[in-house]
């Protein structure tokens, strides 16, 4: 599931866009979850670091294109923007808060689906470099090298990052299901670690940035198994 989010104050626009992304879901298999706001200061106020693909229109009232993605960029550094505008030299300008690419109005679907194409590929390689997580007030995207270890604590699960500990009310089945094939694995019920951050294992605790998270008699053959993959798929 795309999550796109267009901010489009032209509702015959916003309606073709979403008949574009209609006709390219039939023909791709591709799912979108579609979010709409007509201008662009409901957008910055209302917006959530949770989307994948963000179509911005650059003329929109009370707060113009341009401006609007520079406070976005500020939220979310991930999300990859496209600019929907009728003058081709505001792709220049979109340099500046690191926009993909731009779709001449007025649209046509050939156009669109290619763009389209090129902005998916790069959502696919930050969806495998990151991952967002619910927490209180709404969504945080974490790149998924810098979680050291994922724990259980209570009814929420705690993230221990390069950046500190961020709560969320995930659970861990769906967190090891989110990061399968990422190397992560759980040492016991309560924790799951992600393998690039563990220094060692010693009295049968792995050894994650200094923290000792205790290796459950059930997970620890599983458990070191899979560390010793990882170390032989990096030293190979």
């Amino acid at each position: 599931m795309i999550r796109v989010l267009i901010a489009e104050d032209d509702p015959r626009c916003a309606r073709q866009l979403r008949q574009f992304l209609d006709s390219y879901s039939q023909e791709t298999g591709r799912t979108f979850r579609i979010t709409h706001y007509d201008n662009g200061e409901d957008l910055v106020e209302r917006y959530q670091p949770e989307f994948d693909l963000l179509l911005l229109d650059v003329d929109m009232p009370f707060m113009d294109g341009m401006t609007a993605a520079g406070h976005i960029r500020r939220l979310d550094p991930e999300v990859v923007i496209v600019f929907v505008t009728n003058l081709a030299q505001y792709a220049i300008q979109g340099y500046s808060v690191n926009a993909l690419d731009y779709i001449l109005k007025p649209l046509n679907y050939f156009s669109f689906s290619q763009r389209l194409t090129r902005a998916l590929r790069y959502v696919k390689k930050r969806e495998d470099a990151y991952i967002t997580v619910a927490v209180k007030g709404g969504a945080l995207k974490l790149e998924v090298g810098n979680i050291h270890y994922i724990e259980r604590l209570g009814r929420q699960l705690m993230f221990h990052t390069h950046d500190g500990i961020h709560a969320s009310s995930a659970t861990l089945q769906q967190m090891e299901d989110a990061l399968s094939g990422k190397g992560f694995a759980r040492c016991n019920k309560g924790y799951l670690v992600n393998l690039a951050h563990v220094s060692g294992v010693r009295d049968g605790c792995a050894v994650v940035q200094g923290d000792k998270l205790l290796i459950s008699r059930g997970r620890r053959g599983p458990f070191l198994d899979a560390l010793a993959d990882y170390v032989g798929g990096i030293s190979g």
